[in-house]
This record gives structure tokens, C-alpha cells and sequence, in this order.
């Protein structure tokens, strides 16, 4: 009788609950999976966690640049350093993200129930520029001046000058340091969740090979999804 409340208790633990979850969200196997389908070695599966990766090193520079200050990088050989490291990776996450985007474009990778997925792909991107544009905004440089007293203008004819004022220096900080990073990140984490949930999308006339076919629909996901 008392292994059998012991076993009770766990069912009704907030541990047990959370594991409970998660395997309703993402199904056991599935979130490191330690095989993959042939076609996965394609070149065009390579961007989205090259993308990733970027992102990771976007978010470390961005945060030591927080640290020293908006204007630390003009009088520091390391701060510029940093700056420069950050600028560039920026460069590199866009250019896989634009050629992730348009090669699961290309795939239609929203079949097989994945039009979650491709969407908060999307949104990532869209975010993504409105971040990078707040960036630009406050280099404390000619160029930032520049890019928003050219911008004031295009966004108060659209009506969002008063709500999103580029001339606004303090609310530019915000949105590029806080904000507009928390949406970044819950699209990405929603994005990977689902890949996870649902498998990379196969080209198109591709077939999963049998043995993952059956295994991931033992495990709860669709018939034909790659875990």
C-alpha cells in the first residue's frame, strides 16, 4: 500500500506534472533525436541551426554592449571589438535567414500540418528586422542620426510616429534591448518547439524511411512525420 501512494504522490508532483507537459508538447525521443532521415544531409538543412547559432552569439555581444553602455564602444579598442563582432554576426543570421526562409519556401514546408511552424518562422524574421532596426538607431554615431531623421518622417505618415518615436533615444534602447530580443526569442522558442513536435519537413516527393515513420507514430506524433 505504500509504494502504491508513494507511486500516487509522484503522479500528483509538480515535477511529474511538468514531465507530463512537456511530453504532451514535444513527445519522448524527439527533442534530441540521435537519428535523422538521409535527406536531412542536405545543404539547406544546415541554415536554420546556422541561424540559431547566430542568434546565440548576436544575444551574448548584445548583452556585453548593454554592460558597457551605449556610447562604451567609441572610446574602447575592446568595445569596438565587440561592436563589430556584433554588426557581423547580425549580417550572418540575416543571410541564413533569408536563405532558410526561402529554401522551406521552395519546399513547401508548411505541409504535413506544419504551417505553425513555417508562420513563427516568419515572425521571426519580421521581428527580427524591427530589432535590427532599433540597433541601427543607437549607435550614437552620424549614421544613427541620420537613418532617424530619415525614418521620422516615413513613420509619421503611416500614423505610428507618436507610439514609435525613432527620435525617442530612450524608447529606441527599449525596443532594441528589451522588447523587441523577448519576441525574437519566444518565435524562435515557439519555432523550434514545433520542429520539434512535427520533424524537419522532407522535400517534397521524399519519403521518411520506415523504421522513424513507425517510431514517431508510436511515440504520438502524425503518420508520415520525422521525429
Amino acid at each position: 500500500m505504500s509504494a502504491v501512494r508513494e507511486e500516487a504522490g509522484e503522479e500528483r508532483s509538480w515535477s511529474a506534472s511538468v514531465v507530463r507537459w512537456v511530453s504532451r508538447l514535444v513527445p519522448r525521443g524527439q527533442w534530441l533525436p540521435d537519428r535523422q532521415p538521409s535527406y536531412v544531409a542536405s545543404w539547406i538543412y544546415v541554415f536554420g541551426v546556422a541561424a540559431l547559432a547566430s542568434l546565440v552569439l548576436v544575444i551574448v555581444t548584445g548583452v556585453v554592449l548593454t554592460v558597457g553602455g551605449v556610447t562604451w564602444w567609441h572610446d574602447s579598442s575592446l568595445g569596438h571589438f565587440v561592436n563589430s563582432l556584433h554588426l557581423w554576426t547580425v549580417e550572418f543570421l540575416f543571410a541564413t535567414m533569408v536563405i532558410h526562409l526561402w529554401g522551406k519556401f521552395v519546399m513547401a514546408s508548411w505541409r504535413g500540418g506544419r504551417g505553425m511552424t513555417w508562420l513563427t518562422g516568419v515572425f521571426s524574421f519580421l521581428v527580427s528586422i524591427g530589432t535590427a532596426f532599433t540597433g541601427y538607431l543607437i549607435q550614437t554615431n552620424f549614421d544613427s542620426q541620420w537613418i532617424s531623421t530619415q525614418a521620422k518622417d516615413g513613420l509619421n505618415s503611416t500614423g505610428v510616429g507618436a507610439a514609435f518615436n525613432v527620435m525617442n533615444f530612450g524608447q529606441m534602447v527599449l525596443y532594441h534591448v528589451a522588447l523587441l530580443p523577448l519576441g525574437v526569442l519566444v518565435m524562435v522558442g515557439l519555432h523550434i518547439v514545433l520542429v520539434r513536435r512535427h520533424g524537419v519537413a522532407p522535400p517534397i516527393g521524399a519519403q521518411p524511411p520506415a523504421d522513424v515513420v513507425s517510431e514517431t507514430a508510436a511515440s504520438g506524433s502524425t503518420k508520415g512525420e520525422v521525429a
